[in-house]
């Protein structure tokens, strides 16, 4: 600004010089006469007017250089308030970080299978059928009931009075249908010959010292109804390996096992083999069918041989085992 002003002056002062000199040269030799007042002659005139124009010149100079002075000055002062508006935002309000990708939704996690109920233990409603046996089983089934028969009558007559009588094939079918599983053949068989025993010293296709008790088909009902009403989670993929599983068929009573393993030995209503607990490994398959067991323990009371490291005995007519 200064500057522009300086300049302004100069550009006056210099043409000041310049009609002062263009003066002197148009001025005769000699010295001037002195006048008679009157009026300002014309030459007069002309230098007020030349003044004036310098002086339009120098104002019209500083308009000039003011104006886009003070343009170039607004733009600037704009300029930089824009500058500082933006420093100050990005310091309020700083850029926001990239949008983080979506997360996945994690699943819900799956339950322990000690909190799975068990499917087996709330079956769906099924028609009560009676389903025929197949012969062969049938027969084979007889022939070891036979042998049971005949050895105890000779030998332990005690235990072989609490045989019950034959069970009916409705009401294996309606036990069948409220547990929503299928008795295996060889086990249907052996209720339809003797339903169970009953009493203290009865007979069972068990080992154990005390005795086992084979039940009828209402007490296996009611064994298994009772055991998923104790026991109704499943507890793994593998069900013989479980305390207790629904699809289970209890059919054997053991009275003087103790509390911490289970009391009854069962046929899988699966495949058909059967298990009972030995304290750590659950209902692990013993023997794979029903008919099987039969059959050792028909072996074992006609020629002495071990089922699960016990002999038979009698004692006063009673049907006891004993470790060989």
């Amino acid at each position: 600004m200064l500057k522009l002003v300086r300049l302004a002056l100069t550009a006056a002062i210099l043409t000041a010089i310049a009609v002062r000199l263009r003066r002197r040269a148009r001025m005769p030799a000699r010295q001037p006469t002195p006048r008679a007042p009157g009026p300002r002659p014309a030459r007069s005139m002309r230098m007020v007017v030349a003044w004036a124009v310098i002086v339009v010149l120098v104002a019209l100079t500083l308009v000039a250089a003011l104006v886009p002075a003070h343009e170039r000055a607004a733009g600037a002062d704009r300029q930089a308030g824009e500058v500082r508006q933006e420093a100050l935002a990005a310091v309020v309000e700083p850029s926001a970080p990239p949008a983080a990708p979506s997360p996945v939704p994690t699943p819900e996690p799956t339950p322990p299978p000690s909190e799975i109920p068990d499917p087996s233990c709330s079956p769906a409603p099924r028609p009560v059928t009676v389903r025929p046996i197949d012969p062969r089983v049938k027969r084979a089934v007889d022939r070891q009931w036979r042998r049971v028969e005949r050895w105890l009558k000779a030998n332990a007559p005690r235990t072989y009075r609490t045989l019950a009588g034959p069970g009916k094939a409705r009401t294996i079918a309606v036990a069948e249908s409220q547990m929503g599983v299928d008795f295996p053949d060889d086990l249907r068989a052996s209720l339809l010959r003797h339903n169970g025993s009953r009493g203290e010293r009865a007979f069972g296709f068990g080992s154990w010292p005390d005795g086992a008790v084979n039940l009828s088909t209402r007490r296996i009902r009611d064994s298994w109804r009772a055991l998923c009403s104790w026991e109704r989670t499943d507890r793994g993929p593998d069900p013989t390996v479980e305390y207790w599983n629904g699809r289970m068929i209890p059919f054997l009573y053991y009275p003087g096992r103790s509390s911490d393993v289970m009391a009854y030995a069962v046929v899988d209503s699966v495949g058909g083999a059967v298990g009972w607990d030995d304290s750590s490994s659950g209902m692990a398959p013993r023997m794979p069918s029903y008919y099987a067991l039969m059959r050792a323990v028909a072996d074992a009371l006609e020629h002495g041989t071990p089922v699960e490291g016990r002999r038979p005995v009698v004692e006063r007519g009673v049907l006891r085992w004993e470790r060989s």
